[in-house]
């Protein structure tokens, strides 16, 4: 049996070479990554990255780009084969290594808005929704650790439990967000309802990922004489991207999946 203090020692590769080890709570790994590890920007080629709702918002405002641009030259848009929702993966640059397209010599141009998966590197993090009990639902959260035979960051001296990395990187709003999203989808069970319309399919495609043209659909139609929305919770979706995106949540719940949490006015 590990001692919880104990280092985690990588697992045997499969076949791929990539390795997912799982890390207790309170287990330590080592683990570092700058520009003096040799395999300095390595892990940002070649990427299958679905970018959740939160990290287009992030990154679009990272680089002062509206998100109809940003959708269009930085992601590929496609349909979940499972879920049949839509999701949109990030566009590799068209060169022999595939890279990202934030990638230069010194490293993320948009590093402190860089997608949850990359600043999680390499920590996973698996969550599901506790059953509801007297508190109601809680996430539960399990880790593991990503090990790739081009990855020598693990060979640096820095110790690190999966707590004390994800408060290190800045993750707390990445997971917050995250959580809220996987919340709503737990509502959308696949075989459970009837799939999505091409209209419904735009709705959530506008509502999740093109906040631009969502904050239009709110402030810019008759949607704010229909529903009964309180003047402070206008003023905060109107001032905040991440306010715009939770009441998004919200919206779709209502209107395709039928949960009652708008009022019409009378």
């Amino acid at each position: 049996m590990t001692r919880k203090n104990a280092v985690r020692q990588p697992r045997p590769a499969d076949q791929s070479g990539e390795v997912l080890d799982p890390l207790p709570k309170g287990e330590t790994y080592r683990f570092a990554c700058h520009p003096g590890v040799r395999c300095f920007t390595d892990c940002c080629r070649d990427l299958h990255l679905t970018l959740t709702p939160y990290d287009v918002l992030r990154a679009k405002k990272a680089l002062g780009m509206d998100s109809t641009d940003f959708l269009d030259r930085h992601t590929v848009q496609d349909t979940d084969p499972t879920w049949k929702i839509p999701v949109v993966r990030l566009k590799m640059e068209d060169n022999d290594v595939r890279s990202c397209p934030f990638v230069v010599r010194e490293g993320c141009r948009i590093y402190a808005d860089r997608p949850g998966a990359c600043r999680a590197y390499p920590l996973g993090r698996a969550v599901r929704r506790s059953p509801a009990g007297s508190e109601g639902c809680r996430i539960e959260e399990e880790h593991f650790l990503v090990r790739e035979p081009h990855c020598f960051g693990f060979e640096e001296g820095v110790l690190w439990t999966a707590e004390a990395w994800m408060k290190d990187q800045g993750l707390g709003p990445y997971n917050e967000m995250n959580d809220l999203w996987m919340t709503f989808l737990a509502g959308y069970r696949p075989g459970s309802r009837e799939n999505l319309s091409p209209a419904q399919w735009k709705m959530f495609f506008m509502a999740c990922y093109s906040l631009d043209r969502f904050r239009e659909f709110v402030f810019g139609t008759r949607f704010l004489s229909l529903f009964q929305i309180p003047d402070e919770r206008q003023e905060e979706i109107r001032q905040s991207e991440e306010a715009l995106l939770r009441f998004a949540y919200v919206w779709l719940a209502y209107s395709l999946f039928g949960d009652p949490l708008l009022k019409l006015r009378k």
